[in-house]
């Protein structure tokens, strides 16, 4: 039987990944979409169809999270689906919220490496949030940790990997300057995102191994 201890909420983490949740719906609507930045991952597939088709990104984001979320299930446990599940809920409703009832506008237009600056910076900070919780915003960031975990590599590189195949995809649809502009924004938010989630984390340095045995990798 699964003891109660495992499902107590940590008021302090689930707070944390409230506001990351925020940080990211005001950012992507305020900055992003405002500015014409688009951006990698399931989210950046939200935003091209809120461009081309005008699909609210809100009801896009759980269509393609559902599989995800499904195979996740297996993979991660129950409890990092639920925070996960929440946090991506909680995305979607403040990106809605925001997309109906924010009178503010945020017009960087002509400067663009500042909208850019800022929107790495900013979404670097919220996603690493939520993940630091325990939790994600999305399939893409599930799919970021897992590599990040059976490959070694930093979760903000991983992240970059796959935005990359997304700003392809935007080449069709955004002028070439924007597209150079958001992979910019991705560089920052993915070196953000490590650092976020490792922040005032030790990092465990490998113990120095004998001559003649072979020497593993300290990481998973």
């Amino acid at each position: 039987m699964r003891k109660w201890t495992d499902w107590k909420i940590d008021g302090k983490s689930w707070m944390t990944m409230m506001f990351g949740t925020f940080v990211l719906a005001f950012t992507y609507y305020h900055i992003n979409f405002q500015n014409g930045l688009s951006e990698g991952g399931f989210v950046g597939l939200a935003l091209l169809g809120k461009y081309l088709l005008d699909v609210p990104p809100a009801l896009s984001m759980i269509l393609m999270d559902i599989p995800i979320f499904i195979a996740a299930f297996f993979l991660r446990g129950r409890k990092f689906i639920v925070n996960t599940l929440i946090a991506s809920m909680a995305f979607s409703v403040l990106y809605d919220l925001c997309e109906r009832f924010s009178p503010l506008h945020i017009d960087l237009g002509a400067n663009l490496p500042l909208a850019a600056l800022l929107s790495g910076l900013l979404t670097g900070f919220g996603a690493g949030l939520v993940i630091r919780s325990g939790g994600a915003t999305g399939g893409d960031d599930i799919l970021s940790l897992l590599i990040s975990q059976w490959s070694g590599i930093k979760i903000g590189t991983v992240f970059i990997l796959l935005d990359a195949v997304v700003l392809t995809i935007s080449l069709l649809y955004l002028p070439f300057r924007e597209t150079m502009y958001t992979v910019m924004a991705v560089l920052i938010a993915g070196k953000m995102i490590t650092w976020t989630v490792h922040y005032g984390r030790r990092e465990v340095a490998p113990r120095p191994v004998p001559y003649g045995m072979k020497k593993k990798t300290a990481r998973a």
